[in-house]
């Protein structure tokens, strides 16, 4: 397993094929008021790409035209936060998009566990640690253990989406899936412009 770490963007000759994993790292969890500090992203084939953005930088050219790029499958797990963070940062809404966090409560409903670490003990029998969780993001250069972790939250969910699809033909939910998926860049806009916290499809 091999972890690249790249300084504000993507290189250009970069190809990481149809689906693509990513996550984020943020100073807190409110898109509107904390920065993006690493994007980490991976094809599915045990490496990672780890990108470090800069406090006022403005532009990724390679990494928006991915986010863009309607060829390629972006797979998160609660996209809803790292779509609306990459929006704010980037003025890019990031599509086409598959969420774990949503297929796992379309057919895990025995439980109401699905953090990334839950999908990954039970489904693949591993153990991860989320200790770097809540650390500093926002320092010039990342510790090894925040390395780690970065990839660690991006190298699982190729697997974990190929078991939750079979779940979900399974239990007939894959077309509300999609349509949640399709809605999903929608809903982080939506919590960009105001409205994170009040339904709008409510009377």
């Amino acid at each position: 397993m091999a972890t690249n770490l790249y300084k504000r963007d993507l290189p250009s000759d970069l190809d990481l094929g149809s689906i693509v994993a990513i996550d984020t790292e943020t100073m807190g969890l409110n898109p509107n008021r904390d920065r993006l500090c690493v994007v980490q992203l991976s094809s599915g084939d045990g490496h990672s790409h780890i990108i470090q953005i800069e406090k006022d930088q403005q532009m990724a050219p390679n990494l928006c035209k991915l986010l863009e790029n309607p060829s390629v499958l972006k797979l998160f797990h609660f996209g809803r936060f790292d779509i609306a963070v990459l929006l704010k940062k980037f003025n890019v809404l990031t599509r086409p998009v598959y969420c774990t966090k949503i297929a796992s409560k379309l057919v895990r409903t025995y439980t109401d566990k699905h953090g990334l670490k839950n999908l990954i003990n039970e489904l693949l029998e591993l153990d991860i640690s989320k200790q770097q969780q809540s650390s500093y993001w926002g320092a010039r250069e990342l510790t090894n253990d925040q390395i780690n972790y970065a990839a660690s939250d991006v190298l699982h969910l190729h697997k974990i989406k190929t078991i939750l699809d079979v779940r979900l033909k399974t239990e007939g939910r894959i077309e509300i899936a999609d349509k949640c998926f399709n809605f999903l860049p929608s809903r982080a806009q939506l919590d960009i412009l105001g409205w994170p916290d009040i339904d709008i499809f409510a009377h």
